[in-house]
């Protein structure tokens, strides 16, 4: 699957006009849902409901659904992603298109409801050609109903879809005395889908988080700010064996990490 730029394809920088094109009745409305018959859309879902996290390489999966309903039946549904600031050709600068070109594979409920499923697989390097592009993608969903009717809806759900992070946490000294000092340091990374690398992310929270020995909860001891290149650095006082880590709670844009815990003996 290819994403393709609405913005180079207006400006005819590259081949990809006839690409970008949605099915005819997307055309017909740029908003709400839009049907010529009595079908309704009921119900649209992107990846299970769950964000989708992109790194630099890896290709990522999933699955969309539109649920509508007809009291004919209903025949077909489609479901295709689109970036921007609105659904029409000005507004849209980017657009995912399922495996499917058709109807996705429909599943009837009862009589006068099915749900019908299309496949996507995102490469972060093809697909995912600005960071710009993290953060809330809209659903463009169709179905068709008995005879011949036919609804859309250029908003018909949403996904977030974020730049993948990684965040470590190194505690010293270790073993440590009682009521002396220990230091936690870490790096924060984040994907750059425009160098196909990970790079630091600074000035941002995050939580230092401990947990004794011998139980299965932490706890927030202090929040602080990323530095230069990532770097993250926390201090506290030795009280107890336990455990510590680092946790960023992420955005819309840039997914969450937890480092991996490190334990401190203390003598």
């Amino acid at each position: 699957m290819r994403i393709r730029a609405s913005v180079a394809a207006l400006s005819g920088a590259l081949v990809l006009s006839s690409a970008l094109v949605f099915p005819a009745a997307a055309h017909a409305h740029a908003g709400p849902m839009t049907s010529d018959d009595d079908t309704t859309i009921t119900k649209v879902v992107v990846n299970g409901g769950k964000d989708i996290v992109l790194g630099t390489s890896a290709k990522k999966s999933f699955t969309a659904t539109v649920t509508a309903a007809d009291p004919d039946g209903v025949t077909g549904g489609w479901v295709a992603l689109w970036h921007g600031t609105s659904f029409d050709d000005q507004g849209r600068d980017g657009a995912l298109f399922p495996a499917e070109q058709g109807s996705g594979s429909c599943v009837a409920a009862d009589a006068q409801t099915s749900t019908c499923t299309v496949h996507f697989t995102v490469d972060p390097k093809v697909d995912m050609t600005t960071n710009s592009y993290a953060g809330t993608w809209h659903a463009y969903a169709i179905a068709y109903g008995l005879p011949s009717g036919s609804v859309s809806d250029g908003y018909a759900g949403s996904v977030h879809i974020k730049r993948n992070t990684t965040l470590t946490a190194d505690a010293t000294p270790e073993p440590v005395v009682h009521g002396r000092t220990i230091t936690v340091k870490g790096t924060l990374t984040r994907a750059n889908w425009e160098t196909h690398a990970y790079a630091g992310l600074s000035n941002v929270s995050v939580k230092l988080q401990y947990r004794k020995a011998g139980t299965s909860t932490y706890t927030t001891l202090k929040t602080v700010t990323s530095g230069s290149g990532g770097a993250v650095k926390a201090t506290t006082t030795a009280t107890s064996d336990g455990y510590y880590r680092f946790s960023y709670a992420g955005t819309t844009a840039t997914d969450a990490a937890t480092s991996a815990s490190d334990f401190v003996d203390v003598q």
